[in-house]
């Protein structure tokens, strides 16, 4: 009985796999981006360019929402790697999917590096630089200028941390209209970041790619961000893993505390498990993506940047 049954269940088996296949949704599709092409971030060479290949060229690449109301909110996108390499696609376009799906834009920026020979202030000049940008075509873009965040992960974090201390108001009488303009960001949000250059805290890497092995104390001070939080800070978002052993949630923690001195609103998320450079843990259309983009939307909607 059993060598007459097997065939017709495997058969069955089979059929049932067939129609499960059938009705198994085709991946979603992702979104274009906005341009064909990375926007320069300078029409010649960059200040401080060693020459003229892709690496030393700063640029933005922008993503749109399909459909949003305009004037829409708009992020700055700093990806992480060290400042020797560019996490660009989960850390870089992948945010910019999922912000577009919040009805924000995405701006994501590749930054020159230290494995470029490029050393501090070359990553702040364009990371200043691109915050300018956006700022500046808020009107062409369907951008609200008082709604223009920045996001980072790990050393991307640190630079995202390092412009919501340095930000300044911009020259007025600069030839160059986006020199112009502010960079300082309305709002920040921090992802597993490094934040401290100080040593047994710090990711070593990081640190000797942006300001060299043997960097001055007072180097070491001017690059840790937590020692230049000030009342004009603006509020933040910072979320970290326990498990974290790439750059130790130490971080998060000191630049919490030193906005909390300062009496800046922030949310800072320890999460139990995961490692390092995780980013949303999910690729479009994100449905199971990790918990802290849950509570992001939750805090930009607390804050007035995206509608409830």
């Amino acid at each position: 009985m059993k060598q007459l049954l097997l065939p017709s269940l495997i058969c069955a088996a089979l059929l049932a796999g067939s129609a499960a296949a059938a009705q198994t949704p085709a991946p979603a599709k992702e979104p274009a981006a906005a341009t064909e092409h990375p926007l320069r971030l300078w029409e010649g060479d960059a200040p401080f360019a060693k020459g003229k290949t892709p690496q030393d060229i700063p640029t933005l690449q922008p993503y749109f929402p399909d459909r949003a109301k305009r004037p829409i909110p708009a992020i700055l996108i700093c990806p992480g790697g060290g400042y020797g390499g560019l996490a660009i696609g989960h850390e870089g376009k992948d945010y910019a999917l999922f912000f577009n799906q919040n009805g924000m834009a995405g701006f994501v920026l590749r930054y020159r590096l230290g494995s470029r020979g490029y050393r501090h202030p070359v990553m702040l000049t364009d990371v200043s630089r691109a915050l300018r940008t956006i700022r500046a075509n808020a009107e062409k873009w369907g951008i609200d200028p008082k709604k223009i965040g920045v996001i980072g992960s790990s050393a991307g974090g640190h630079l995202a941390a390092t412009l919501l201390t340095k930000f300044d108001n911009g020259n007025p009488s600069a030839p160059d209209p986006v020199d112009r303009v502010s960079s300082r960001p309305d709002f920040g949000i921090l992802c597993y970041p490094v934040i401290t250059m100080e040593k047994g805290v710090t990711h070593w890497g990081s640190r000797c790619n942006l300001i060299g092995k043997d960097a001055t104390p007072e180097l070491v001070k001017e690059l840790s961000a937590e020692l230049h939080v000030k009342p004009d800070t603006p509020p933040c978002f910072l979320w970290h893993t326990a498990a974290d052993r790439g750059v130790f949630p130490e971080n998060s923690i000191r630049f919490a505390r030193a906005l909390a001195a300062q009496k800046i609103p922030f949310d800072l998320h320890i999460y139990q498990n995961g490692g390092h450079g995780i980013g949303l843990r999910a690729k479009y259309p994100f449905q199971n993506a990790h918990p802290w983009s849950r509570d992001l939307v939750f805090w930009l909607k607390e804050n007035k940047i995206i509608p409830k």
